[in-house]
């Protein structure tokens, strides 16, 4: 099994619990103007080769918040779309 895969069989259940009735406020959710050219910025530099140890660990955490928050959205959106 993936990783991807065990990571979301193994969340699925709470996260469904915890999204019930907010699914809209997860699908509309965004992060702050700061955080996105943050993040940007570390992207750029990635892609450069140009980060150091810290900004590789920070961005390394993006990118795995990121991971995240597209498992909530697909359950959310799911959620969403198979309601009567």
């Amino acid at each position: 099994m993936r990783i991807q895969a065990a990571f979301h069989r193994g969340v699925s259940p709470l996260l469904e619990h915890l999204l019930s009735g907010r699914e809209d406020l997860v699908l509309r959710a965004q992060p702050d103007e700061r955080l996105r050219e943050r993040i940007e910025e570390l992207a750029v530099k990635s892609t450069e080769g140009e980060l150091d140890d810290e900004e590789r660990s920070e961005y390394e955490g993006y990118v795995r918040a990121n991971k995240f928050v597209a498992v909530l959205r697909r359950l959310a959106l799911n959620a969403k779309t198979q309601r009567p």
